[in-house]
């Protein structure tokens, strides 16, 4: 499996930093991934649903710490070439 697309929408709220949509192989999409900057820097959080007891759970997630790793860094590494850029929203194709 490939991230072979990350649009980055940056936000300045708090330690919110951006909305993400990646795309992998081409074929499946994800939205609502966020990029917060907690205080050893900055994670992804995946996409999650508020409960009915208040609490969040994740309604898509990788399994693994390797695939984690691989679509932080991709998504990383994109939120700070779109700062770099002037922070405006763009897509970047990895193929």
């Amino acid at each position: 499996m490939q991230v072979t697309e990350v649009r980055v929408f940056p936000v300045d709220e708090d330690k919110l930093r951006a909305y993400v949509t990646i795309t992998l192989d081409h074929c499946f999409v994800i939205r609502d991934l966020k990029i917060i900057h907690g205080a050893t820097g900055y994670f992804v959080s995946m996409p999650s649903k508020k409960r009915k007891d208040g609490t969040y759970k994740d309604i898509a997630h990788p399994i693994n710490n390797e695939t984690r790793r691989m679509i932080e860094e991709k998504i990383i590494a994109e939120y700070q070439k779109v700062l770099a850029e002037g922070g405006s929203p763009k897509a970047l194709d990895h193929d």
